[in-house]
C-alpha cells in the first residue's frame, strides 16, 4: 500500500493536474470553436455589459425566478458549490502539500470548519442521490456520468473525512483519497463537472442574448 500511495501523490498525481490542464484548454477551444461555427452570429452579440448582468443575478442566492422556484435545491446547491471550493483549496493538510512540494504557503480553514464544509458535500451528494432517484423530471435526464461524477465526490469526501478522523486503516483512506481526488480532476473537462469551465460562459452567452436582442431578463 505504501509503494501505491506513493505513486498516488507521485507520477499520478502530475498526470491527474496535467490532464486537467490540457483536457480543459482542449475543451474551452473546441467550445468555442463550435459556438463559432454554429452560432457566430449570437456570438457577435455578447456584450460584457450583459453578460455580468446576468452572472452577478444568478450567484445571488434566490436572485432568480429559477432559485426561487427550489429553495431545498438552490440552498443545497450553494452549500454544495461552496464546500467544494472551500475545502481542497484550504484545508490544512492540503496547504502543508504545496508547501512541501512548491514552497509556498497560506491561510487554512479552522480543523473544525474544514470538518463541517466535508460533512455538508457528504449529506448534499446524498440528497442529490434522492432527487435522482425519487424525482420523475430529473432521473429522467440522469446519465450514468452524472452519477460517476457524484460517487466521485463523496468518496472523495468521504474518505478524507474518515482518514483525518483515523476511523478504519488510515493508509489505505488516504491512498483513496488521494486517488478518488485525481480522478474527480480528470473527469472536470469530460464530464458533467465542466460546467465548472463553461458555466460562467454560458450564463454571459444567454444573458447577452436575452439582453441585448430580445431586451429581456434571464432571470
Amino acid at each position: 500500500m505504501l509503494e501505491l500511495y506513493a505513486l498516488a501523490v507521485g507520477p499520478l498525481a502530475w498526470l491527474a493536474f496535467g490532464v486537467f490542464v490540457i483536457g480543459s484548454l482542449a475543451r474551452l477551444f473546441s467550445m468555442y470553436s463550435l459556438a463559432k461555427k454554429k452560432d457566430a452570429a449570437f456570438l457577435s452579440y455578447m456584450t460584457w455589459r450583459y453578460s455580468l448582468r446576468s452572472i452577478f443575478h444568478w450567484l445571488i442566492p434566490f436572485g432568480s425566478l429559477g432559485w426561487r422556484e427550489n429553495p431545498a435545491l438552490t440552498v443545497a446547491t450553494y452549500v454544495f458549490h461552496i464546500c467544494l471550493f472551500l475545502v481542497p483549496i484550504f484545508l490544512m493538510s492540503h496547504i502543508v502539500m504545496w508547501d512541501t512540494s512548491f514552497g509556498f504557503t497560506y491561510a487554512a480553514l479552522p480543523d473544525g470548519l474544514a470538518d463541517g464544509l466535508t460533512v455538508a458535500v457528504m449529506v448534499v451528494c446524498l440528497f442529490f442521490a434522492w432527487r435522482r432517484l425519487s424525482l420523475p423530471e430529473v432521473r429522467f435526464v440522469t446519465s450514468n456520468h452524472d452519477w460517476l461524477v457524484l460517487v466521485l465526490v463523496f468518496c472523495t469526501f468521504s474518505t478524507g473525512f474518515l482518514a483525518y478522523h483515523q476511523i478504519g486503516d488510515s493508509l489505505t483512506l488516504t491512498t483513496l483519497h488521494v486517488l478518488c481526488g485525481e480522478a474527480m480532476l480528470i473527469a472536470i473537462p469530460f464530464t458533467r463537472l465542466s460546467h465548472m469551465l463553461f458555466g460562467f460562459f454560458a450564463r454571459g452567452y444567454i444573458g447577452s442574448e436575452f439582453g441585448g436582442v430580445r431586451r429581456a431578463k434571464d432571470w
